[in-house]
């Protein structure tokens, strides 16, 4: 890391300090900015490179729209723990289920024919003690096993094969007029 690089430098006052060399620097930020995934940690390796190029603060605030104190702050957090003092430290909420049960709702999900969004709040909450506050939650739950939220059962369950038939044997006889009325009007 930062510590492979570092020499020794005298400040004003004769109070003597570890700083980067320079070179090693810049080579070790350009390569962090190439391989970076996220813009904030890349804004902040483009702060602390731009310093070692020996840019002023204020041209680098005017360059990146950034705060004065943001570059001071990157940049001993470079000097202190290398390229890790850039990382963001956000990791992200803790999952309410853990990757065991989540991986059993899934499997379990994948094993239904038919989906309702109440089926899984219902065994969320009584087997892992799990309750979203969120419907998308649970969308997602049904997106990760493959499965549409929007569609999830084939039949309406409501419907009565024999009433459906008899309707559209009722219906049968519209369906030629409005047919034959087309064909005349084309």
């Amino acid at each position: 890391m930062i510590n492979q690089h570092l020499q020794s430098a005298i400040l004003p006052g004769g109070v003597a300090t570890a700083m980067p060399a320079a070179g090693v620097a810049i080579a070790e930020l350009q390569d962090f900015i190439a391989a970076c995934r996220d813009a904030r940690e890349a804004r902040k390796a483009l702060a602390v490179k731009l310093i070692y190029q020996d840019y002023l603060y204020e041209e680098i605030q005017a360059i990146l729209d950034v705060s004065l104190g943001s570059i001071t702050g990157w940049k001993q957090a470079y000097e202190q723990d290398g390229i890790n003092g850039l990382c963001l430290n956000y990791k992200g909420r803790k999952s309410y289920l853990s990757a065991e049960q989540r991986e059993e709702v899934l499997s379990w999900l994948q094993t239904k024919n038919c989906w309702e969004l109440g089926e899984l709040e219902y065994k969320l909450a009584f087997e892992y003690d799990v309750v979203y506050d969120s419907k998308q939650s649970y969308y997602d739950l049904f997106d990760a096993a493959d499965i549409s939220w929007k569609k999830t059962t084939k039949l309406n369950p409501k419907a009565d094969e024999n009433a459906v038939a008899a309707k559209k044997k009722r219906l049968r006889h519209c369906w030629h007029i409005t047919e034959r009325k087309s064909k005349q009007e084309s």
